[in-house]
């Protein structure tokens, strides 16, 4: 499977244009989604699943244009959206028992299904449990299994980590590398690490534009001599904060340790340090932030 996105806009009331000519060729794999809430990715990833349709442009998944085979397409694709609701009083089995039916899962394959289901994604212990239950990264586990029935070839997942303990994020990010050796799966999310520990393909969205598209590594060195660290003042802070992006900062007797991204401000001592995907990002999207 080949997803092709020609010239993609999505504009809201007439004049606010929540994607702005978006062009992306996306493969097999994991293909990280990055930028800030408000870029445009969340409304990408709707576009992509079916849910609303552009204003203007195509995508086309196989040469296929999504508006033409709607209902064709849709039985192909498993989705996993930012806001993800279950029906809390079932057990884990029931409700993919449940969602295997909506999707047309022959009954006498059901119970197979879902059990492969569970089991791959570490819930096969708990499926007897109601899923008021689970913690939050079982939950969100959940939500990949009911995306995965019917075994789709993309599978698009929104902001999947928000809310989990570094364990479960960390959990939740190699199952998903598990399963893109297979499929195209498309991870939307603004959290940085997501996309540092998964993908190896990425496009950064700001402002519904694509500012960035290629490997984590070519996007670290976007940020090339841009990245510095400062022992400042506190009044020496408030220039830095004015005219650069403050990564970090540490408070110490008489002033702060700091590590901004941006041209140097003139008169304050500052050091030039290497830079990682967290400062490049915040680079830019400097507009954004």
């Amino acid at each position: 499977m080949t997803i092709a996105i020609r010239n993609l806009w999505k504009t809201y009331g007439g004049s606010f244009h929540a994607l702005q000519d978006v062009s992306l060729d996306i493969g097999q794999g994991m293909f990280g989604l990055l930028g800030p809430n408000g870029a445009g990715k969340s409304t990408l990833m709707k576009i992509l699943s079916t849910l609303e349709t552009p204003s203007r442009g195509e995508v086309l998944i196989d040469d296929c244009d999504i508006n033409s085979k709607r209902k064709e397409l849709r039985s192909t694709l498993g989705y996993l959206p930012q806001f993800f609701g279950v029906y809390a009083q079932l057990t884990g089995t029931e409700f993919l028992r449940y969602v295997g039916e909506l999707n047309g899962v022959p009954r006498k394959n059901l119970r197979t299904v879902v059990d492969e289901t569970l089991q791959r994604v570490a819930l096969q212990n708990v499926g007897d449990r109601k899923v008021k239950t689970y913690s939050g990264g079982m939950v969100r586990r959940l939500g990949i299994a009911q995306a995965l029935i019917g075994n789709p070839e993309l599978l698009i997942v929104d902001e999947p980590t928000v809310g989990l303990d570094p364990a479960e994020r960390i959990r939740f990010r190699n199952l998903l590398a598990d399963i893109s050796r297979d499929k195209i799966i498309i991870l939307s999310t603004h959290i940085v690490g997501d996309i540092s520990s998964t993908c190896e393909d990425l496009a950064l969205l700001s402002r519904g534009q694509v500012v960035f598209r290629g490997r984590p590594a070519d996007l670290v060195a976007k940020t090339d001599h841009h990245v510095w660290t400062a022992e400042c003042s506190d009044d020496e802070y408030l220039t830095l904060a004015a005219e650069m992006q403050v990564i970090s900062s540490v408070a110490r007797e008489g002033g702060r340790i700091v590590r901004v991204v941006g041209d140097p401000v003139n008169g304050i001592k500052m050091s030039p340090e290497s830079p990682n995907l967290e400062d490049a990002y915040m680079y830019l999207t400097r507009e954004d932030q």
